[in-house]
């Protein structure tokens, strides 16, 4: 199943990017490294989406681990009610992205002009999705209300892997929450942030049904990430298939590359740890 849905399809998109096939017609010719230099130098629409990308990766990876370990802490330094809490915040997780951006889209569009009606909530009468300015960080406050369900339950696992006489020796000696969050729970739990940094870079990077379902890429482009552009070529426009997968391509090593250095330095570190 893996080879027929995955190695297979990965094979024929990378021979289809050196082609100018249209994804309809039998006929269609090779034409060498041309779908990769017009996509780097020429298409302006393709460098944008990779900075917005970009920029929608760095948020999503700082901002969901953050607030995903914070939880965790908390958590975990709670005496009672630890069940309903990790529950109450996993729930998002447990959601269809689409049908939990539906309901968010909902919430701009439907409530937040209903309640900016009122005096003390003017400043919600916003355009939410409709503004270039607003709509990043209303996608950002979604994807991380939906993100951070699963990479909290990581990162408790790993808290609760935490050696007790660890934790007591350090109180014994006076360690303040401060030095006992950086000296004993970071270092000890870096296989976790390994593998919570590697999913959310992973992830956000091939983010596609929550942006397509807040904004569609718009307004104006203004948050069409890779793969929405990818498709955009393949399919709904042009029915390039071949500069599509071209496109493809260079997404998988974007993602290849940044992985393998997150993951070669991240292990390093949990060795010195």
């Amino acid at each position: 199943m893996y080879v027929i849905f995955l190695v297979i399809p990965m094979l024929q998109g990378s021979y289809y990017s050196f082609t100018n096939w249209d994804g309809l017609n039998k006929h269609y010719s090779f034409i060498g490294i041309e779908n990769f230099i017009e996509a780097i130098r020429d298409d302006v629409n393709f460098r944008s989406s990779i900075v917005f990308t970009a920029k929608y990766v760095l948020f999503a990876v700082v901002f969901q681990n953050a607030i995903a370990l914070l939880l965790a802490l908390m958590i975990e330094s709670q005496s009672k009610g630890k069940g309903w809490l990790r529950t109450i915040f996993f729930m998002p997780s447990m959601l269809s992205i689409i049908i939990s951006t539906f309901m968010w889209v909902f919430v701009f569009t439907k409530v937040m002009p209903a309640l900016s009606k009122y005096a003390v909530l003017k400043f919600l009468d916003i355009s939410w999705l409709g503004d270039p300015n607003v709509s990043f960080f209303t996608i950002m406050l979604v994807s991380v209300w939906g993100g951070i369900g699963t990479l909290m339950i990581i990162y408790m696992s790993a808290i609760q892997g935490i050696p007790m006489h660890l934790k007591e020796a350090a109180i014994i000696d006076g360690a303040k929450p401060y030095h006992m969050l950086r000296y004993i729970t970071l270092p000890l739990i870096a296989h976790a942030l390994t593998i919570c940094i590697f999913l959310t870079l992973n992830n956000s990077f091939k983010v596609y049904d929550l942006i397509y379902a807040l904004t569609g890429g718009g307004p104006a482009r203004a948050t069409q990430v890779i793969s929405m552009n990818i498709l955009e070529e393949a399919y709904q426009r042009n029915f390039r298939y071949g500069y599509a997968s071209a496109k493809a391509i260079i997404l998988f090593l974007i993602i290849l590359v940044i992985t393998l250095i997150q993951v070669s330095v991240m292990k390093k570190r949990e060795v010195e740890a």
